[in-house]
């Protein structure tokens, strides 16, 4: 008997962060030491939350920084099979170029253990995923 996958509709939302330093663009990366994993902060929206309301908060909670979006860079879209079950999950995230008003990456949550300024070169070496290092190479263009 063939099993029928489901498939469930998921979007997020998160930003590219950057500054200006010593003449280079520098981005916010997010890490887990556990897995390797390198990503953008991007999550799931609140009851009631618009894309950009989700954007801001994901960002400032998983960054410790406080921002504001500067522009639309794109959205990416991925499909997973949900590991033990039948569902199918295909996932929208939308992304804002941002930069940083306030705080310090020491404040971020709990859900990264490493989070930190990276030179543009370097993020996007270190990026884990390559939807997600587009994503960057195209907000450069977006940095006045």
């Amino acid at each position: 008997m063939k099993t029928e996958l489901s498939t469930h509709e998921l979007m997020s939302a998160g930003g590219v962060v950057y500054r200006a330093k010593d003449a280079a663009i520098e981005i916010v990366v997010c890490g887990r030491s556990s897995s390797s994993v390198w990503a953008l902060p991007k999550g799931t929206p609140d009851k009631g939350e618009t894309t950009e309301q989700t954007a801001l908060r994901e960002t400032r909670e998983e960054t410790g920084l406080e921002v504001e979006i500067q522009s639309y860079i794109r959205s990416i879209e991925y499909s997973f099979p949900l590991k033990g079950t039948v569902l199918y999950l295909h996932k929208i995230v939308h992304f804002y170029l941002m930069t940083s008003i306030g705080g310090d990456v020491s404040l971020h949550d709990h859900e990264f253990d490493i989070v930190r300024w990276l030179p543009i070169e370097v993020a996007l070496e270190t990026l884990s995923y390559k939807n997600e290092v587009r994503v960057v190479e195209e907000s450069l263009s977006l940095v006045p």
